[in-house]
């Protein structure tokens, strides 16, 4: 049997969530915008509950998800909140394992002043507003808001398994159908590990789940033993997502990690660190980046240690000199080190200011001990709020303290404080284990962005090895030259997916080639691309301009009809029951104005400060409840018997209503977005395509040239004038296009002249109707001979068979280009953008076709 995350893998699966809408219910009460991970997290949960199919678990439904640190697990299980209480739960029961961790979810979860709240200052669901409240047993909980205990799982265990006055028992869960929600689950399965449940917390947990066959269990982990038999079998049916550190780094959701080896002694190791920290704040000002970065001082065991650690640093910042600035200018060989020196001279700032500006940032109250329990509380909001502006901490001192449940975004520099290792044959020992751990939740990205068209919160330099801001995606890890304790360290790293081992990357240097360059597209020609911009409401004038469709709304009224029967009746077992329904339409503008006003006075979404984003012509309320292009063209169909559509009552209208705004809202919410793609605009050839260094898997098939890849795609390039490069280090899809144009070419330059294929290296974006970037991996131009002023620019992607569904919206983009054929004229030559649907191996002859009616009618 796969695992139950493995199914939602084959294509069918992938289609079926496609189609999965997130309820306005979560969407609209969240604060921070929902990842496309996060939401194949949600509709994983919504199609489970939903549908049937094999391999669905069995209630009570217990779920597992198996997510990175730093991915958001908290907010997936807000949005999960909030959609069980549209179900109807309204009682959760969350539970970790440490009492930090409790802190900073209720934090979370309940504090709204705090940058981290997970929600909007208002819930409202289905028409009203609900609260979330904390509660220390069942008997307080309320039907109208969400009811939240927090607790450890120590203290839910002693709770249970100890009664005392006001405390948990297993009698609170009998009548209540609940959720309980687990954060870094994997503590809970020791009683699985040992092969004896009883007397375990484990136990606790699953006889409280087993109290009610409505009840959910909902578990949470960055970190599951798949590697243990027992657990395998535990979770086999119940991960239903697994969303690892290798995914979160792949997709550029983290920093980057390097390994800052130096024989310097710890003093010197600490300078270094302080010398990156200060040119990551100059660097990141010069951009208008409001950015403070952090230093993590590590030490090994005890907290006596670092305490220690803290005390030097405080005597070392004390006596800090320009001459110990001028040792390390002087010493270091490492280069990023040295890019910083050249940063401050370029910036006139001398030795003399790189010291006063150090012992100013980190002066005695900006640093903070995390080892300090007298402070436990105080030192738990200063950790967990890293990020906010009014928060000094500059660096931390822990031994162990936060290898769990923290989050923070803003360091940059680990330094380890001691020399020795505990590995042992080549394998990383359990401190090292623990280090790797600390690394993984210090690699979190800082989201920072220069211009419209760049995504926040991913990484955006990995192709642009040279730029200065590269360092503001990296975190580095200061460590003693020791080549063992290194070798196991990356094992740690790498097995655990936040790291690429450098030996196992390589430089590939791109070159253009002098033929393209002496090319009349290189020195006079331009390339089309458009940028990342506000989207403008200015032209939206009517439901019809946001392509609203779900316009007129059925609503069945109660009637108090039913029957009774038995349940051994034979008689009546597949008997229907029929009702004699009947319609009636009622138009909106026609139901009474102080109805519709209430309606929409109870969703904030119509508030008309609100409506007037979308809708920035519209000049009232009235307006938008009267006109045809709103909701005075919309009818509302009412089915019942004869003699309920006789008594048709407010009530019954203000629920229809309800339902209409509701469809109404989750189709413009779907129809609009924040951005949208511009219209495109020229640049010079020359310019945006360059020679350039890239970094690949040495042991991929992109560390292969064209021609050294297998003997059906293999192709000379050096000898094909039309691809601009001197090689392609692509995928093996990537691969075969080239292949094919290469077969085709001769056809092709019948028709067409100054034909060149140019590898698009992540230097063209294109935006579309809801400003996602889109990167082209090839671009073609060409002239027709028959019109040597006429050039087409035409966008194409090879995309590997498991990557087509997946990638659908940008298809989707490139038939819209491909549609449209914009032409845009630039003196005496007109341009033609346009595009062809995905290039796929298997494809090939539709693929062929394709590109041969993008120039018909050209």
């Amino acid at each position: 049997m796969e695992f139950l995350h493995e199914i939602f893998n084959n294509p069918f699966a992938k289609k079926a969530l496609s189609q999965v809408v997130l309820p306005n219910g979560m969407t609209d009460n969240l604060k921070f915008g929902i990842r496309s991970y996060q939401q194949e997290a949600f509709k994983r949960f919504l199609y489970t509950e939903q549908e049937n199919f094999d391999g669905k678990p069995n209630k009570p439904l217990h779920l597992l998800y198996n997510m990175a640190t730093g991915s958001g697990k908290t907010l997936v299980m807000g949005g999960l909140m909030l959609h069980l209480y549209e179900k109807g739960y309204r009682n959760f029961l969350f539970f970790v394992n440490s009492n930090n961790i409790i802190q900073k979810t209720k934090d979370n979860f309940l504090n709204s002043q705090t940058s981290k709240y997970l929600f909007n200052d208002k819930i409202v669901i289905n028409g009203k507003e609900v609260f979330l409240k904390q509660i220390e047993n069942f008997d307080e909980s309320d039907h109208e808001n969400i009811n939240i205990k927090f607790t450890t799982i120590q203290q839910l265990h002693t709770d249970l398994n100890n009664t005392r006055e006001n405390s948990v028992t297993y009698e609170d869960f009998k009548d209540k159908k609940l959720v309980l929600i687990a954060d870094e689950a994997h503590h809970l399965s020791s009683g699985t590990k040992s092969g004896n449940l009883f007397g375990s917390w484990e136990e606790t947990v699953l006889e409280i789940l087993h109290q009610n066959y409505e009840n959910i269990l909902l578990e949470f982990t960055a970190t599951l033993d798949y590697e243990s038999r027992e657990i395998v079998n535990k979770y086999k049916n119940k991960v239903i997502y697994k969303y690892d550190l290798a995914e979160f780094r792949k997709d550029k959701f983290s920093k980057e990690i390097n390994l800052v080896r130096s024989m310097y002694d710890e003093k010197e190791r600490i300078i270094q660190a302080l010398i990156l920290n200060l040119y990551r704040q100059e660097l990141a000002a010069i951009h208008h980046i409001n950015l403070k970065p952090v230093i993590l001082f590590k030490a090994k065991k005890t907290i006596k240690e670092s305490e220690e650690n803290k005390a030097n640093f405080h005597q070392l910042i004390e006596d800090f000199s320009e001459a110990m600035v001028e040792k390390i200018k002087k010493t270091s060989t490492v280069a990023v080190v040295q890019k910083a020196f050249q940063f401050f001279e370029s910036r006139y700032i001398s030795e003399n200011d790189i010291v006063k500006r150090i012992q100013a940032n980190f002066k005695e109250e900006n640093c903070l001990s995390a080892n300090n329990d007298a402070e436990a509380e105080k030192n738990q909001i200063l950790l967990n709020t890293l990020e906010d502006e009014n928060n000094p901490i500059r660096a931390i001192f822990a031994v162990q303290k936060l290898n769990e449940g923290w989050d923070v975004l803003n360091l940059f520099d680990i330094v380890r404080l001691y020399e020795d290792r505990d590995g042992k044959d080549g394998k990383p020992g359990k401190t090292t284990l623990s280090e790797a751990q600390l690394i993984g939740r210090g690699a979190r990205y800082y989201p920072f962005a220069l211009e419209h068209s760049d995504d926040k919160f991913v990484r955006k330099y990995d192709d642009d090895i040279l730029n200065d801001l590269k360092i503001l995606e990296e975190l580095y890890y200061h460590t003693k030259e020791d080549s063992r304790y290194i070798s196991e360290l990356k094992k740690a790293l790498v097995e655990s997916g936040i790291y690429e081992d450098e030996a196992n990357l390589e430089t590939k240097q791109l070159k253009l080639k002098q033929t393209f360059k002496a090319s009349e597209l290189y020195k006079k020609g331009v390339v089309f691309s458009n940028k990342k911009v506000p989207k403008s409401f200015d032209n939206i004038k009517s439901f019809k301009d946001l392509g609203v469709t779900k316009t007129n709304f059925r609503y069945q009224l109660s009637s108090g009809n039913g029957k009774a029967s038995s349940v051994f009746s034979e008689t009546e077992k597949n008997a229907s029951f029929d009702e004699n329904l009947k319609s009636q339409d009622v138009k909106v503008k026609n139901i009474q104005k102080h109805i519709v006003r209430y309606a929409l006075s109870r969703n904030p979404f119509y508030y008309f400060n609100n409506l007037s984003h979308y809708f920035p012509n519209l000049s009232s309320h009235l307006e938008f409840i009267e006109s045809e292009k709103y909701l005075g063209k919309l009818e509302i169909t009412f089915q019942g018997n004869e003699s309920r559509l006789q008594e048709i009552s407010n009530f019954d209208i203000l629920q229809a209503l309800n339902g209409l705004l509701q469809n109404i809202k989750a189709d413009i919410k779907n129809n609009s977005t924040e951005f949208e793609g511009s219209e495109y605009y020229p640049q010079p050839i020359h310019q945006v395509f360059k020679d350039k260094e890239i970094r690949v898997d040495k042991n991929s098939e992109r560390a292969k040239s064209q021609s050294e890849t297998s003997d059906e795609f293999k192709v000379n390039l050096d000898k094909e004038e039309w691809f601009s490069f001197n090689d392609n280090f692509g995928t093996i899809e990537e691969k075969a296009f080239v292949a094919l144009f290469a077969r085709r070419f001769k056809g092709f330059s019948h028709k067409f002249e100054n034909i060149h294929v140019i590898r698009n290296e992540r230097e063209v974006k294109i935006f579309d109707q809801y400003g996602r970037a889109f990167e082209p991996d090839f671009l073609l131009f060409c002239s027709e001979r028959a019109n040597k002023h006429l050039t087409f620019q035409v966008f194409i992607e090879p995309k590997g068979k498991h990557l087509i569904g997946y990638d659908k919206w940008k298809e989707d983009f490139l038939k819209i280009i491909g549609d449209e054929k914009k032409s845009i004229k630039i003196y005496t030559d007109t341009y033609k953008i346009t595009a062809v649907p995905f290039y796929n191996y298997g494809n090939e002859n539709e693929f062929s076709r394709a590109l041969d009616e993008t120039f018909i009618d050209g």
